[in-house]
């Protein structure tokens, strides 16, 4: 069996967690199979799975050896599509990786939209509010908000957002619209618990950035919760503008201190480069860009 059937044998078990059912799938023995992993394994000169009569599980090395072989088989399937034409049908698998709340909003409307369109692919979404590396992860497409600073990744910029804080306006005539981000120090604030989330909120003043520490009276651990509590009147929250578009948009919300907001942040679909010449992943990107230009609170 060459090194190539011996990965692909290796991955059929790693994703099934099962040697009999890795054999299912690929139409192979049992024996077959055992025999592959047990080859791959001595050439290698380490253990992949600990094998229990119940469970099968991959080892230490045996995850680091799958993240690499599913690179290797995302690089032969890019090969492949660029052998075949830069137009032809897409095919195949696409992970994609957005924020939580953005990819709720507009990733998964634009994603469903592309497979109906496309029944050849199939796609993974992973929505999680952190950088994701999509080597690492075995990623193919994701939203990334701010600056683009790993310059492997090739970037297709859809629009912006502004970082904005909002009450809802029975709130703000009971308490009042602060004049100055240092009023916020007297406020009730809801804050989250995300990635980006910070006790400090960021403003600009005469073309300078500062920098304001604030004691939070709710922490929760989901933008769409904070957003719920600040429109039940109880407080105020910096969010991102697209976030609640909807809710500026019919007047449950509204921005105050807008005078005070730092520059705009760009939004951008990006991809590795090693992955660009896949179709699947070009008409991804072109798909969601397209789409994701014409929504409400990213332009």
């Amino acid at each position: 069996m060459d090194r190539l059937m011996e990965m692909t044998v290796f991955q059929s078990v790693a994703d099934r967690k099962s040697f009999a059912a890795a054999a299912r799938h690929l139409g192979l023995s049992p024996p077959t199979v055992t025999r592959a992993v047990s080859a791959l394994e001595e050439r290698i000169g380490t253990r992949l799975f600990t094998r229990t009569t119940r469970f099968v599980h991959l080892t230490e090395a045996g995850i680091q050896y799958s993240d690499d072989v599913k690179r290797i088989f995302a690089l032969i399937e890019a090969a492949e599509g660029t052998a075949a034409g830069s137009h032809s049908e897409p095919r195949g698998n696409v992970a994609i990786t957005a924020p939580v709340l953005f990819g709720q909003l507009f990733i998964m409307p634009a994603v469903t939209e592309f497979l109906k369109a496309h029944p050849q692919v199939t796609a993974n979404v992973m929505l999680v509010d952190r950088i994701v590396n999509l080597a690492e992860e075995g990623f193919d497409v994701a939203i990334r908000i701010g600056d683009l600073p790993d310059s492997s990744m090739v970037g297709v910029r859809i629009g912006q957002v502004r970082r904005v804080v909002v009450g809802a306006p029975e709130y703000l005539a009971r308490e009042g619209i602060p004049a100055h981000p240092r009023d916020l120090t007297t406020r009730r604030l809801v804050m989250t618990t995300s990635a980006s989330a910070s006790t400090e909120w960021r403003f600009r003043e005469n073309d300078r950035g500062f920098a304001i520490k604030l004691q939070p009276s709710l922490v929760v651990n989901l933008n769409q919760a904070a957003i719920t509590a600040v429109v039940r009147g109880w407080g105020l929250s910096q969010v991102l503008s697209y976030q609640v578009a909807a809710e500026l948009s019919d007047g449950r919300l509204q921005v105050v201190l807008s005078a005070f907001e730092l520059p705009p942040l760009p939004v951008h679909v990006v991809y590795s480069e090693a992955r660009k010449a896949s179709a699947k992943v070009r008409n991804v990107v072109s798909f969601i860009a397209e789409r994701l230009r014409t929504e409400h609170g990213i332009s």
